[in-house]
């Protein structure tokens, strides 16, 4: 992995792009599933007709091609749950909630991947916990939203390490295009339960207002072009290091909610604390990282 700082430096344009997404999902009228079977939707169709403008072949072999669909059905979940926190909470709550996708991935990580805990990493990831706790130490009323935002942030961790195992064999809009046909038949299978058993309110598929046009946003701009870059960012930067930056996302999202939302988004002066402590569990990172590689014995040669 050779990584440079202009890596680091779209990875943060795209973690402050997806800050938006929460802000998105209370500016949209249709509810959590309907509003992920769109933005999928809109997402592959659009890498397709991106891939035939461009005479280039989108095909992959069949069992790549379940594979990669399969990982878009975990991309479903998480999404919908992300959602679903926002409009039972606020954008405030659910992207804090979502700081905590470092420490699932420096647990899901080494699991699937067969390697030791790093120690760092799950102390940073506890740092931003830490963080979480004081945030929800002094607002009440949200459990719910967190309750559905920790459970989106595992499955976040669950397809980041998933998709890192992809990356080097196929182009990143391909991989897009079949994880969000993947997700959105995901979404598709989901909703006679989410509308029959978990809300019984059925569907609401009609759109409303400016809903076609932040829509478009959300899956052009916040799902095609920043999921397609952090797909390619994934070849030079390690999961682990994307997911404690995308804790970032939490402060981009709120000060946008803030100024888009005004008072509905302001909230304590210890949410702001806690956050601040996330920010610091990402800031200190590549701190770490770096004493970690120099530690680590040089074998003698010959």
């Amino acid at each position: 992995m050779n990584a440079t700082i202009k890596d680091y430096l779209m990875l943060h344009l795209i973690v402050l792009i997806w800050g938006f997404t929460a802000i998105l999902g209370l500016l949209i009228s249709l509810p959590a599933i309907e509003l992920v079977f769109y933005r999928t939707l809109i997402a592959a169709v659009g890498v397709a007709v991106l891939f035939l403008l461009k005479k280039r072949n989108l095909l992959l072999p069949f069992p790549d091609m379940i594979k990669v669909m399969g990982v878009g059905f975990v991309i479903a979940m998480h999404w919908i749950l992300f959602f679903w926190s926002a409009r039972v909470s606020t954008a405030s709550v659910c992207l804090a909630g979502m700081a905590t996708i470092s420490l699932w991935t420096a647990f899901v990580e080494p699991l699937f991947n067969s390697t030791k805990v790093k120690w760092y990493e799950v102390g940073l990831g506890l740092m931003a916990i830490s963080g979480l706790l004081v945030i929800f130490s002094f607002e009440s009323g949200y459990w719910l939203g967190l309750g559905m935002a920790l459970a989106s942030a595992f499955c976040g961790a669950v397809f980041s390490v998933l998709n890192s195992k992809i990356t080097h064999k196929h182009n990143p809009y391909q991989i897009t295009f079949y994880e969000m046909a993947g997700a959105c038949l995901f979404t598709v299978l989901f909703m006679p339960i989410y509308s029959g058993f978990l809300t019984g309110e059925g569907l609401n598929l009609a759109w409303g207002g400016y809903d076609w046009f932040w829509l478009l946003v959300l899956g052009g701009i916040c799902t095609v072009y920043a999921f397609s870059v952090s797909v390619e960012l994934m070849k030079r930067l390690s999961v682990f290091s994307i997911n404690l930056t995308v804790n970032m996302e939490p402060v981009y999202g709120i000060v946008l909610a803030v100024l888009i939302f005004g008072e509905s988004e302001k909230m304590t002066p210890q949410f702001y604390l806690g956050t601040g402590i996330i920010l610091m569990s990402v800031l200190s990172y590549p701190v770490l990282n770096y004493l970690n590689r120099r530690r680590k014995p040089v074998r003698p040669l010959g």
